[in-house]
Parts: structure tokens; C-alpha cells; sequence
């Protein structure tokens, strides 16, 4: 029987690689398996999304308003009422400021619902609401009022959807929820000349 006798580098050679041989396991990340089916939606954070549609509406209503004012007042355009009724107008303008703001949880409603069942949400909410957005302007020239009062609310309208659009896909862009890190395989690197 012969034993093997190591000298003092092959000993020190064999201990300093053995831990590195033990942690493999400790490095490998498990495999996800191959039939895993793909998460369709990209995930909503629906408290962050639904507090900013609270605001979203607020600033959409007081843009009706503005639009309003600032159209009957500063150009004197009958927008939504005739000229004698003031710089407010009537309940329309009331109606107009009402329906800004639903038009604002709409749209978070929306992208509340691409978000959970599309892939590329942002950009279907987009084209939905430019088309909704086309229809809105477009419309008050269908009526009988003068040609500077349908100019007038077809601005009104612009602005009110432009303004939801945009605060509402600003909310639903930060209301996406950070992608969980995941942890790499980092295999351990060996010295191919220990092993000679």
C-alpha cells in the first residue's frame, strides 16, 4: 500500500481551492422551467395610479374651466352659452367641467385595464385616446352655433383631452412597478493551471 506524501505548496494549493469547490452550489441559480408561460400584462401599482387620477381630474376640471373663461372673457366667444350670459356661461359650462373630470378617471380606467392585459399599454392608450380626442374636436362643428364658437370649443375640447392624456399617461408610466431583481449565475472561476 503506498500513500502519496504532498509537499507544503500542494497543500496550501489544495485548501485554497477546496472552498471554491464546496460554494458551487451556493452560486447556482435554480432554472426556470421551459414551459413557463409569459406574464401578459406589465403590472399596475394601482394605489400610486388611482391617487394621480384623483389629481389628474381635478387639473383636468379646471382646465374646462380655464378653457371656458378664457375663451368667453379674454376672446368673447359664445362658447357654450350665448354672449349676454357672463364669462361663466350657464350649467353647460358646469356639464363641461363635469364631464373633464370623469373623462380623467376614464382614461385611468383605460390604462388601468391595458396595463393589466396588453403588453405595450402606453401606446394603445395613446392612439385610443387620440382618435377620442379627434372626435371631440371634430364634433362641435356638426352643430348650428357660429363659426367662432365652434372654433372656441373645439379648442376647449383640445385642451381638456390634451391635459388628461398626459397626466394620466405620466401617472400610468410611474404607477409601472420595478421589475424584481434576479440574481445571475456566477459560476466560480478556476485556475486552469492548479489543475496540472
Amino acid at each position: 500500500m503506498s500513500t502519496q506524501s504532498y509537499t507544503p505548496d500542494d497543500q496550501a494549493t489544495i485548501r485554497q481551492d477546496t472552498p471554491r469547490i464546496g460554494d458551487w452550489n451556493a452560486h447556482m441559480a435554480p432554472i426556470a422551467p421551459a414551459n413557463t408561460a409569459r406574464r401578459v400584462g406589465v403590472g399596475v401599482d394601482a394605489g400610486k395610479l388611482w391617487a394621480g387620477a384623483a389629481a389628474s381630474a381635478v387639473v383636468t376640471g379646471l382646465v374646462a374651466l380655464v378653457g371656458v373663461l378664457v375663451s368667453r372673457w379674454l376672446f368673447h366667444l359664445p362658447v357654450l352659452a350665448p354672449s349676454q350670459d357672463g364669462a361663466y356661461g350657464d350649467v353647460r359650462t358646469t356639464a363641461l367641467i363635469v364631464i373633464a373630470m370623469v373623462a380623467a378617471v376614464v382614461a385611468t380606467g383605460l390604462v388601468h385595464l391595458l396595463m393589466l392585459g396588453t403588453l405595450r399599454p402606453l401606446l394603445f392608450f395613446g392612439w385610443i385616446w387620440a382618435l377620442i380626442t379627434t372626435i371631440t374636436v371634430i364634433y362641435p362643428f356638426s352643430t348650428t352655433a357660429s363659426l367662432d364658437a365652434k372654433i372656441g370649443t373645439a379648442v376647449v375640447n383640445l385642451a381638456i383631452c390634451v391635459a388628461a392624456a398626459t397626466l394620466v399617461g405620466g401617472v400610468a408610466t410611474r404607477s409601472i412597478p420595478e421589475p424584481m431583481p434576479t440574481r445571475r449565475s456566477s459560476l466560480p472561476s478556476y485556475d486552469h493551471a492548479t489543475y496540472r
